[in-house]
């Protein structure tokens, strides 16, 4: 099985390097980016398995990019922000975050939920080979970004 890649999407330098170093010291590969035009070019560049992002970011906030990623990749993402209130931890879920964690935070906590998020999303078996698209009678089901393409070329998110 290949090591797990963690994205970092957190502009606050301290904190990022403080998650770099804690992941990697849990044997992960940890990529940094400070915002989401970072962050969009390692999703051209690397096969990310989890992203741990903060709302507060400069230009888009993590809860537009979260939505970008939602759109076009199946992988697991954990939000960790300073925002505490229930609309956002609630807006984030709604969003698709797989998990909502509020800084300040404890650093075994982050490091159980990401394992046990990976261990899920994670692909652990020899389905490997399978194709992440097939068609049949003109429809297309797309695996990444989990949708139906019908022959006229209208999707459906499932």
């Amino acid at each position: 099985m290949q090591t797990p890649n963690i994205l970092i999407v957190e502009d606050e330098v301290v904190t990022r390097t403080t998650l770099k170093s804690l992941f990697e010291a849990e044997g992960y590969n940890v990529l940094e980016a400070e915002d989401g035009g970072k962050m969009h070019d390692f999703f051209e560049s690397h096969t990310i398995n989890l992203v741990i992002m903060d709302i507060n970011l400069p230009g888009k906030n993590g809860l537009i990019l979260a939505r970008e990623v939602r759109d076009r990749k199946n992988v697991g993402l954990i939000f960790l922000t300073g925002r505490d209130n229930d609309v956002d931890r609630i807006l984030g879920l709604e969003i698709g975050a797989d998990d909502y964690l509020t800084k300040p935070f404890n650093p075994r906590e982050l490091t159980i939920r990401a394992r046990n998020l990976l261990a899920r999303t994670t692909n652990n078996s020899d389905d490997e080979d399978l194709p992440s698209r097939v068609s049949f009678n003109g429809w297309t089901l797309d695996g990444d970004s989990r949708s139906l393409i019908s022959t006229s070329g209208n999707e459906f998110r499932l």
